[in-house]
């Protein structure tokens, strides 16, 4: 693969690298992305992950969610990207990831400085008394699922209408704007305020790697080098390299 060498010898001689990723990782889990080609949003009205609608409609949102998400997320398996990514991560290449994931398969890859920017479908929170819930401990043949008060619990993701969590804001931005080395992997980089974050690295001096099978916002703009491929077939050619 052209440019592979280039690209390990810029991870290993970084100090801070830190990986971003999207839903381009994931696909190949069999995770649909949100947008582009067969993209959930082209199959389905995102109105049911409104917040205002979750709080209006919590049965008819806990259904979508049920049948888009937890189906077929609680049942994929990390892949050689997300497993070399814990892998450099483990060998002290890589500072962490910040991932735009709701997913979990960082993680459960191994990688254990992981930053979920749009939270996690893996807890879920009730609004009433606040209480965090594990995921396996919920009963989700009874929709909408409901806390010991009574209250509809809501996943630990992030909606439309919500903030992004405070603490992995600060700890993303951190990472970003101390890192020296940024590897994107399957974003198009459309998504505010997470796509500023490699943004920030790229003004302090990071060197960018962007993996991505079509061409994003990164692409012409701040990456130093390209790769048009599959995540794991990158992650597979890069991990000869060490």
């Amino acid at each position: 693969m052209k440019n592979i060498k280039q690209a390990a010898d810029i991870i290993k001689n970084a100090t801070g690298a830190v990986a971003f990723t999207g839903a381009g990782i994931s696909v190949e889990s069999g995770i649909p992305p949100f947008t582009g080609k067969g993209g959930l949003w082209t199959q389905y009205d995102p109105k049911f992950i409104e917040i205002d609608f979750f709080y209006a409609h919590p049965k008819e949102s806990w259904q979508e969610m049920k049948k888009i998400f937890f189906s077929s997320m609680g049942q994929a398996q990390p892949n050689k990207a997300h497993q070399v990514l814990a892998d450099l991560e483990k060998k002290g290449f890589l500072k962490g990831v910040i991932t735009q994931n709701i997913d979990g398969l960082h993680q459960a890859a191994g990688s254990k400085n992981v930053q979920e920017f749009h939270g996690t479908i893996h807890t879920l929170s009730c609004p009433s008394c606040l209480r965090k819930y594990r995921l396996e401990d919920v009963n989700l043949d009874e929709v909408p699922p409901r806390c010991f008060c009574g209250a509809v619990l809501k996943p630990d993701f992030v909606f439309y209408g919500e903030g992004i969590p405070p603490k992995a804001y600060q700890n993303s931005l951190e990472m970003a704007q101390n890192a020296d080395v940024v590897i994107i992997v399957g974003t198009a980089g459309q998504v505010m305020p997470a796509c500023s974050l490699p943004l920030y690295a790229k003004q302090n001096g990071a060197k960018i790697i962007e993996v991505n099978t079509l061409p994003s916002s990164f692409t012409d703009t701040i990456s130093d080098l390209y790769f048009p491929v599959k995540a794991t077939e990158f992650f597979a050619e890069l991990e000869k390299e060490f």
